[in-house]
């Protein structure tokens, strides 16, 4: 079973305006229910929400103060 807790639980909104943002980038509809969502859209989602987060994280560690590249 995946463990989906939150290490910063006050990050959760921020997440999940990122998810809408990045299916919306993608073209995939997300709504309240999501069970008809593809594995392929579903994982084309979280790829790219992934990579932006490293990128985040990346940019913070270099001391890099611009705003994030998509």
């Amino acid at each position: 079973m995946a463990n989906n807790t939150l290490a910063v639980p006050q990050a959760k909104a921020a997440l999940d305006q990122l998810k809408y943002e990045v299916a919306q980038e993608l073209g995939i509809q997300l709504q309240a229910y999501n069970g008809n969502l593809t594995s392929r859209d579903a994982g084309s989602i979280g790829g790219t929400i992934t990579k932006r987060l490293v990128q985040i994280a990346e940019q913070q560690l270099s001391g890099s103060a611009g705003s994030f590249r998509r």
